[in-house]
């Protein structure tokens, strides 16, 4: 009586585990190129655009009016949105202990340059600051202050970087790495056989002359 192990019983349900975790890391990884590289190019974009509007008043009795950009109002979140986009292109490039870390570093750029936007909707200081140049006095502060929405679109890309940072932490040991189809395995490599050049073509001989072979030895 001949017995079946365990073993050789086919396992449908692992056999189709393993294409759907294939497609679940595909997807994510899709999902976190795109909201990584739009939520960068937001927040950049953001950075540059009058997020705060107010005047300075002026000897005479007038009044300067004042804007502030993102960037002159808190640089952090397009320093952070430049360092996630550049952790986002290094988790491709690392594996294991070395990919959750970069991963690590783009979820809290991602974090923070949400969180530094936020902080920067009421920030004055850089029309304060004008002011006080404005009217030559230091003390001087902006009035009439006024906020756009673009501090709001800077929260929105920094968090798509937090979630760009987010699937590279859960999904990111499932995704390929650059350039892992031509990395050796360290096992060696079997020589491709050569044969004899033909007497009947001279092209074949002058080819086994530069090798520095012996046309006239048979192999």
């Amino acid at each position: 009586m001949e017995y079946v192990s365990a073993a050789s019983v086919p396992q449908p349900r692992a056999e189709a585990a393993a294409p759907s975790a294939r497609g679940g890391g595909r997807s994510s990884l899709a999902v976190a190129l795109l909201a990584g590289a739009v939520g960068a190019a937001v927040v950049l974009l953001a950075s540059g655009q009058v997020w705060t509007r107010g005047n300075a008043s002026v000897v005479g009795g007038g009044a300067l009016p004042l804007d502030a950009t993102g960037g002159a109002t808190t640089g952090v979140p397009s320093a952070l949105a430049i360092v996630g986009l550049a952790a986002l292109v290094a988790v491709f490039a690392v594996r294991g202990a070395g990919r959750i870390i970069v991963s690590a570093l783009l979820t809290l750029s991602g974090a923070g340059a949400a969180a530094t936007a936020w902080l920067g909707i009421g920030d004055s200081a850089a029309l304060d600051e004008k002011a006080a140049k404005a009217s030559g006095d230091a003390a001087a502060t902006a009035g009439a202050l006024t906020h756009t929405g673009w501090p709001y679109v800077a929260i929105v890309g920094g968090a798509l970087l937090l979630l760009a940072g987010l699937l590279a932490l859960r999904f990111g040991a499932a995704w390929p790495a650059m350039g892992g189809r031509y990395e050796r395995d360290g096992t060696p490599r079997p020589r491709k056989a050569r044969t004899a050049p033909d007497p009947e073509r001279p092209e074949e001989l002058w080819k086994a002359l530069d090798r520095g072979e012996d046309p006239t030895r048979e192999s």
